[in-house]
C-alpha cells in the first residue's frame, strides 16, 4: 500500500523590513559566536564560497549549515554593484538568502540578505574584537562610512566603552561623523590623516572595497586590533601585505582567506603561508587557541564573510518569525 504524498510546508518569504523586525545585534552576535564555536566542534556542514565577475560588479554565493538543534543549510546570493547607489539610487548590495532543512532538503525560507549581511559582518567583528582587542580600548578608527562602517561602529560601541571614533575615507564622511555622533552620543569624527587617526587606535576596522591596500605598517601601534572586512573577493584588498605578515592573524575560515582574503595578498607576495595563521576564530573561541597576544603585538582578524555566518543569523529570523507570525506563507507546490 502506497503513502499518500506529503505535501511540503509553505516557504516563509521575508522581506527587509521584517528580518529587521526579528533579527536583533544582540541575537546576531550571540548566533554568530556560537556558529564559529560550533564550527571548530565539527557541528557544522561544509562551507563552499563561488565568486563571478560580472558587468559593473559581482556575485558571491555562500553556501553552508550548521547543527543547532535543528539542522539548517542556508544558499546566499549577493550581488556586489558599487555603482548601483550613485547611478540607479540602489542598494549598492543586495541578495537573497535560501534556508533549508538539512535533514529533507526542505525549503523553509527565503529572506532578503543585504540588511542580514551587514548584521552578521558586524556581530563576527564584536566577537573578535571580544577576544583579540585590549579591554581597555577607548578609541576606534574605522576606514569607511557606508552601511557597513555605521554595523561595525554599533556593533563595537555595544562591545567596548569608546570615547573616540576616527572616521577616515577618500570622500567626505562628515555627514555620517555627524549622525552617528547624535544617534551613538559618541565623540565621531571624520580624519584625512589616517596615519595620525590610526596611531591614536587601540582598535581599527576597515570595510571599503578598495582594490589595493591603503593601511600599512606605519598607521598602527604596536597592540593595536584590527578587523579587515572589506576583502571578500580577489581583487578586493585594504592590507599592506607587510603588516599582515609583522602581526598574529586570524582567519574566519583560513582556507576561505587563503582564496580571497587579506591573507591571500600576503601569500600572493610571498611573505605568508596558511601555516603561518595563528588560528581561526572558532579556536579563539572555545579557548583552544595558543597565546596569541604578546605584549606589544599586532593582531588582525581577516574577516572574509562566511555561510557559517549566513546560516547562524537566517535560521534565528526564521525562528523568531515563526515564533512571532511574520512573513508571507508561499506555496511553491
Amino acid at each position: 500500500m502506497h503513502k499518500p504524498a506529503v505535501i511540503p510546508t509553505p516557504v516563509l518569504l521575508l522581506d527587509r523590513q521584517t528580518v529587521n523586525s526579528v533579527l536583533s545585534l544582540n541575537d546576531c552576535i550571540a548566533a554568530v559566536e556560537s556558529a564559529f564555536g560550533a564550527h571548530e566542534l565539527g557541528h557544522s556542514l561544509r562551507s563552499e564560497l563561488m565568486h563571478v565577475d560580472a558587468d559593473g560588479g559581482e556575485f558571491h554565493i555562500k553556501a553552508g549549515g550548521l547543527r543547532c538543534g535543528r539542522t539548517y543549510f542556508a544558499c546566499k546570493i549577493n550581488g556586489g554593484f558599487f555603482d548601483n547607489k550613485v547611478k540607479f539610487g540602489l542598494p549598492n548590495i543586495s541578495g537573497l538568502i535560501l534556508l533549508c532543512d538539512a535533514t529533507q532538503g526542505t525549503p523553509l525560507a527565503v529572506m532578503e540578505s543585504g540588511l542580514l549581511t551587514r548584521l552578521r559582518t558586524g556581530a563576527a567583528t564584536a566577537v573578535a574584537a571580544k577576544y583579540l582587542a585590549k579591554r581597555s580600548s577607548r578609541t576606534l578608527t574605522i576606514c569607511g562610512a557606508g552601511l557597513q562602517a555605521e554595523i561595525q561602529l554599533r556593533s563595537l560601541a555595544h562591545m567596548f566603552q569608546l570615547d573616540r571614533v576616527f572616521v577616515w575615507t577618500r570622500c567626505d564622511a562628515g555627514a555620517f561623523a555627524e549622525r552617528m555622533s547624535q544617534q551613538l552620543n559618541l565623540d565621531v569624527r571624520p580624519v584625512r590623516d589616517l596615519e595620525t587617526a590610526g596611531l591614536q587606535s587601540e582598535i581599527i576596522v576597515t570595510c571599503t572595497p578598495a582594490k589595493h591596500w591603503f593601511l600599512g605598517r606605519q598607521h598602527v601601534a604596536p597592540g593595536t586590533f584590527i578587523a579587515a572586512v572589506g576583502a571578500d573577493s580577489p581583487d578586493k584588498q585594504e592590507l599592506e601585505p607587510e603588516l599582515l605578515a609583522a602581526s598574529s592573524v586570524v582567519c574566519d575560515l583560513t582556507g576561505q582567506c587563503e582564496r580571497v582574503g587579506e591573507l591571500h595578498h600576503a601569500i600572493s607576495a610571498g611573505l605568508m603561508t596558511a601555516a603561518d595563521v595563528s588560528a581561526e576564530l572558532g579556536a579563539v573561541v572555545l579557548g583552544l587557541a595558543q597565546q596569541i597576544r604578546r605584549d606589544g603585538d599586532i593582531i588582525i582578524f581577516d574577516s572574509t564573510g562566511t555561510a557559517l555566518q549566513d546560516v547562524a543569523a537566517a535560521a534565528v529570523v526564521y525562528e523568531n518569525a515563526v515564533a512571532l507570525g511574520r512573513g508571507t506563507a508561499f506555496a511553491f507546490w
